[in-house]
């Protein structure tokens, strides 16, 4: 086993960790000053924000993944998505717009197996939302 620092990831060890597993990872800082995580998975641009921070190490992090549908994308096929899957939810943005969310704890007790086995989750159902609604 392989445990994650006692209070979780600092957004550097993120990068890292994504950047092992064959992903690309970038740092960006929006508007209001926080900072997130910018990278891609077959060939879909997600956000991994942190949370939960104390200091630089946060015990969480939210995967996220936001589509551009022009209005076609409508309440039932959320209700759809949100009623029929446990581990991502689905939720509408300031302009219509869906996204897929995700939020893994990292800590206390968080080992990186986990973060593993969670992403994992995270690149099956963001597949399975992509495919079930036509996203792509």
């Amino acid at each position: 086993m392989h445990p994650i620092p006692a209070g979780g990831l600092t957004i550097e060890d993120v990068v890292a960790w994504l950047q092992s597993a064959g992903y690309s990872a970038k740092v960006v800082t929006a508007e209001n000053g926080n900072r997130h995580i910018v990278s891609n998975t077959m060939g879909t641009p997600f956000n991994v924000f942190v949370g939960d921070c104390q200091g630089e190490r946060c015990a969480s992090i939210e995967l996220a993944a936001g589509f551009s549908t022009n209005g076609k994308f409508d309440i039932s096929q959320i209700n759809d998505w949100n009623n029929n899957n446990r581990w991502c939810r689905a939720y509408y943005d300031n302009v219509n717009d869906p996204w897929l969310g995700m939020d893994i704890d990292l800590s206390p007790g968080g080992t990186y197996e986990s973060l593993n086995d969670q992403f994992a989750a995270w690149n099956d159902r963001l597949a399975k939302f992509i495919n079930k609604y036509s996203l792509k």
